[in-house]
């Protein structure tokens, strides 16, 4: 259920990159976060003391009390990723960049750092 849950969103998130025109070639945002929030969010609804070992999800008959603590636990980790690649990004953009130049991001980023291309004819 989780995986099937998680599959679901993150391809329907992916598709909102889109819709939203943001930079995420490799789909972190779509995969990585959203998957992760929804695993997490299902774990509190669906646990079961035999997968546990204790604690229950809301939906066996645990109560709101472990769906609390992975939504905690989801604003905690969110904060804490977002801050440290924050901070990350921005002493690398400082000391080599992220960016090429657009024309080179146009002609491609094989030709423009390597003097090849993957492919015969650019892609359009």
């Amino acid at each position: 259920m989780v995986g099937l849950a998680a599959g679901v969103v993150c391809s329907w998130a992916i598709g909102l990159k889109h819709k939203f025109n943001y930079d995420d070639s490799l789909d972190v945002v779509g995969v990585h976060f959203t998957g992760g929030i929804v695993g997490t969010l299902v774990i509190g609804l669906l646990a079961a003391e035999t997968m546990t070992g204790g604690p229950e999800g809301l939906l066996m008959g645990g109560g709101p009390a472990l769906l609390g603590k992975q939504a905690v636990a989801i604003v905690a980790v969110a904060s804490y990723a977002f801050v440290v690649s924050y901070v990350l990004g921005t002493v690398v953009n400082k000391v080599v960049g992220f960016r090429l130049a657009p024309q080179a991001e146009h002609e491609g980023i094989d030709f423009a750092e390597h003097g090849e291309t993957a492919y015969v004819e650019p892609l359009r």
